[in-house]
């Protein structure tokens, strides 16, 4: 982590920025739940846990600034909230989100699935990407393998039930 934090100070030097103490709360908050996509009022309240001085305006303009230097994606999964997200280190693009409509989880995907989909926009639309963003909305495999084992379990209820009739 110390390592992650170091680099994202050298890319507000970079910018002009400090990385302040305010900063630096906000940054590891973000580090510690890499995986989680928290609100700024999610990040405001772990922030808070470590150090209660930090009001909710600086975690606010700490993510906004931190999103403008490109070292966290502000994301909306259709929530209306937005949410925070780090860039991975050496990340040309955002990365893709698969978001449940079921049990609201969001996974990861890594791997940019895009680039011959920005060649022909580039090439037939003459648009230069500079990034995106995808985003599938579907039924994750937690929910889909739940909803085969309510069905096998359904199955047998009536299989038992026919066996009782006979």
């Amino acid at each position: 982590m110390e390592g992650r934090i170091n680099r994202i100070k050298k890319q507000l030097h970079a910018q002009k920025y400090k990385l302040t103490p305010q900063r630096e709360a906000t940054v590891r908050v973000l580090l510690e739940n890499e995986q989680d996509h928290l609100s700024a009022e999610d990040v405001y309240l772990l922030v808070k846990e470590k150090a209660p001085e930090i009001g909710l305006a600086t975690v606010y303009r700490t993510l906004e600034l931190l999103t403008e230097l490109k070292v966290v994606d502000k994301i909306n999964f259709g929530d209306g909230v937005s949410r925070y997200d780090l860039r991975q280190e050496g990340a040309n693009h955002f990365h893709h989100h698969l978001v449940c409509i079921e049990c609201g989880a969001v996974d990861e995907i890594q791997e940019d699935l895009l680039g011959d989909v920005e060649k022909l926009v580039e090439r037939r639309w003459h648009f230069k990407v500079k990034d995106h963003r995808l985003t599938f909305h579907g039924i994750c495999h937690r929910c889909l393998e739940k909803r085969e084992a309510e069905n096998r379990q359904d199955h047998e209820n009536e299989l038992e039930h026919e066996v009782e009739k006979v």
